[in-house]
C-alpha cells in the first residue's frame, strides 16, 4: 500500500484506465462476434455489423488497446469473410 500522496493517485487513476480499457476491449470483442456471427447467419445487415466492427477496431487501436498491425489483421478477416459470403 503506497504511503506517498504522489503514489496513492497513480493507484486511483491506474484503476480507473484499468476499468475504461477493460470495458472498451469487452465491447470490441462484443462487436467483432457479431460481426462474425451476422456473417454466419447470412443476415441481411452483415455489412452494417461489419462496418461497425471495423470503426471499434479503429478507435481501438488509436486508443493504444490493440497494435496497429493486429488492428489491421482483424479488419482484413473481417472482409475476408464478407466478401466470402456474398
Amino acid at each position: 500500500m503506497p504511503n506517498i500522496k504522489s503514489a496513492k493517485k497513480r493507484v486511483k487513476v491506474i484503476a480507473t484506465k484499468t476499468a475504461n480499457n477493460k470495458a472498451r476491449r469487452s465491447n470490441l470483442k462484443t462487436m467483432i462476434k457479431k460481426a462474425d456471427a451476422a456473417i454466419a447467419a447470412g443476415s441481411a445487415d452483415k455489412e452494417v455489423a461489419v462496418r461497425a466492427a471495423i470503426k471499434r477496431i479503429d478507435q481501438a487501436c488509436a486508443k493504444g488497446l490493440m497494435h496497429k498491425n493486429a488492428a489491421a489483421r482483424k479488419k482484413s478477416q473481417l472482409a475476408k469473410k464478407l466478401n466470402a459470403a456474398g
